[in-house]
């Protein structure tokens, strides 16, 4: 004999007030994990080119940016400098010339903060 319904019958043994909770739930918990699991990127700020390792904020002020600048290079001037009295000849007069360069650099780093200095208003 054909039965027209399927054996068990097709029903959910749960009340339709649970299951709207249940399906509440799951929304919730898949929108948690995705926070924490899958991040949305920030649409406000365009990120650095697939290529660029470090960046540099847009919004330090022109004295900070000497002011870095100036300890670079000085950090930069030891290091060569230390490396130059222990080579010999040729190598030595390259590595010196380089010194000499970063420590042009520095002092003109130095000036443009000492004009940034005598500007502003105290």
């Amino acid at each position: 004999m054909f039965k027209v319904t399927p054996n068990p019958p097709n029903t959910d043994p749960t009340s339709p007030r649970q299951k709207t909770r249940s399906q509440k739930h799951d929304e919730v918990t898949d929108r948690v994990l995705d926070h924490y699991l899958n991040p949305k990127p920030d649409k406000s700020e365009s990120g650095p080119a697939p290529s660029q390792l470090f960046i540099v904020s847009k919004d330090i002020d022109t004295e900070c940016l000497l002011a870095n600048l100036s300890e670079t290079l000085a950090s930069a001037n030891v290091m060569v400098e230390d490396l130059a009295f222990n080579l010999e000849g040729s190598r030595r007069h390259f590595l010196l010339g380089i010194q000499q360069l970063i420590e042009l650099g520095s002092l003109l780093a130095n000036r443009a903060l000492d004009n940034i200095e005598t500007c502003q208003p105290t």
